[in-house]
């Protein structure tokens, strides 16, 4: 997954929006607009807690995070089993993206694909008894990466703010963002 701020310098000044339920005037930025710097921490941050779960995932377990989510994603499902496109929304790929994942789980041993019982025309994936033992395995070493590199990182009070500012984000995204907004237990 490749991210970017999508401004250089030279970026024409562009209008931005949020939540419809959240009555804002449409303002206009431009690349040298300081705020740009906590977008680009933000993408930097993301980028680089990606890699450090993804190496803790592959030096432990031989697992990219990528693969390690899909499967987190089907042993989350009551049936053990999601389609295709499901999965996709789900771990944030393109459909060609999931499809190449899941054919390297396959080939694997840890999902098997299955015709659809709802629709003929459709695929699923199901969790192998392998492959929930392997994500059962590999467990630990993530939730570690997670503690380490990212919640004992912060206060509560740090921890709480950002959890605020990205259900903000969420809500000013609209209904059709395609991610669940987090409610702390």
């Amino acid at each position: 997954m490749s991210y970017h701020s999508g401004m250089s310098s030279t970026a024409p000044a562009i209008g931005t929006t949020h939540s419809p339920s959240v009555a804002r005037p449409r303002r206009t930025i431009s690349a040298r607009d300081p705020r740009i710097a906590t977008w680009r921490l933000f993408l930097k941050t993301h980028a680089r807690l990606e890699r450090l779960l993804d190496e803790d995932l592959r030096s432990a377990h031989d697992l990219t995070l990528a693969e390690y989510d899909a499967m987190l994603q089907l042993a989350e499902s009551p049936t053990h089993r999601l389609r295709m496109h499901e999965i996709a929304e789900r771990v944030i790929l393109s459909r060609s993206g999931v499809t190449r994942l899941i054919d390297r789980l396959v080939r694997d041993g840890l999902v098997e694909r299955s015709h659809c019982s709802t629709d003929a025309r459709g695929a699923e994936a199901v969790l192998t008894a392998t492959g929930l033992d392997r994500l059962r395995e590999a467990a630990p070493t993530h939730l570690r990466g997670i503690s380490d590199h990212f919640l004992d990182t912060m206060t509560a009070a740090e921890l709480e703010a950002v959890d605020r500012a990205m259900n903000a984000i969420l809500a000013g995204l609209g209904p059709d963002a395609p991610c669940e907004e987090h409610r702390p237990g």
